[in-house]
């Protein structure tokens, strides 16, 4: 599997990233089955977060056999300082380990919500000091949203976070604002040297309306693209980018494979491009976003 250097944290990461997300609510034995699926590929960064279920639990099983061999990542959705703080060293026991590679600050889509996180007494502060303490390696930022290029630029310019997990796919491209503030963001990625992971990279749309249970086929909260030659083109679309350092997998251990092949598998950007202009029912995840 390709690697690409992590920004200034100076590490060459697969450019496929476990999403702990799918280990929310399986059982040890299906997330056995997706872990073993990811290291046998070549995957060595595993991310996840304090609120993604049982995931920090799942991973914890597995520390003692492969800490030393992997890029380990977490997150705290928490915005005060002390809340960000029980919740990193949640995760470090939850984890089982004495550190963890990068914390980054969950879901920060909008200016009111960096404001939270990163003002006097907020969840930046703690995780400055887990870093001082040698409790995380690195700090980054993640969110959701139509504003999230936008805010985690203005993010760049409060603090020199290492690291920025946002949204891009073929779909978001095509909205002329979303693309203005995406390329943006990647232009200060560029120039402080960060890392820039990306997120919904085979998002469809949302979920249809009407019965969840016959219509939500998978654990992630937006359907994503189901039929191979679709993720293969949503992933050669985001790594034709060579700014971009990795994707973070689907949240469902059932499309583990999928990724993993269409990383095996990737195409031209024009043909990518191209497949992905004719793909039915394809619009953005954040026309409603359930949290």
């Amino acid at each position: 599997m390709e690697h690409r250097r992590l920004g200034k944290i100076d590490r060459g990461n697969s450019v496929l990233i476990f999403g702990g997300a799918a280990l929310g609510e399986v059982t040890e034995d299906a997330a056995d089955v997706a872990i073993s699926q990811a290291l046998e590929a070549g995957v060595d960064h595993f991310d996840t977060a304090a609120d993604y279920g049982d995931s920090e639990l799942h991973y914890g099983r597995w520390m003692d056999e492969i800490r030393e061999h992997v890029f380990l990542s977490t997150k705290t959705g928490d915005r005060e300082k002390d809340a960000a703080k029980r919740s990193i060293h949640n995760s470090l026991e939850r984890l089982r380990v004495d550190s963890v590679d990068l914390i980054q600050l969950h879901a920060v889509g909008d200016i009111e919500d960096l404001d939270r996180a990163t003002g006097n007494g907020g969840a930046l502060e703690a995780a400055i000091e887990a870093r001082d303490e040698g409790l995380v390696g690195a700090i980054g930022i993640t969110g959701h949203g139509h504003e999230a290029p936008a805010t985690h630029l203005e993010a760049l310019g409060r603090y020199p976070f290492d690291t920025v997990l946002t949204p891009w796919n073929y779909i978001l491209s095509t909205d002329e604002k979303y693309r203005r503030d995406f390329e943006a963001l990647v232009e200060e990625i560029i120039r402080q040297d960060a890392g820039l992971m990306i997120i919904k990279s085979i998002s469809r749309r949302n979920w249809p309306e009407g019965n969840p249970q016959e219509n939500q086929r998978r654990s992630t909260w937006y359907e994503p693209f189901e039929e191979q030659e679709y993720i293969d083109a949503s992933v050669s679309f985001v790594l034709a980018r060579s700014e971009i350092t990795g994707i973070a997998m689907a949240g469902d251990v059932g499309l583990v494979p999928n990724m993993i092949k269409a990383e095996k598998t990737r195409m031209p950007l024009e043909r990518a491009e191209e497949k992905l202009s004719r793909a039915p029912d394809y619009s953005s995840p954040f026309i409603s976003v359930p949290f």
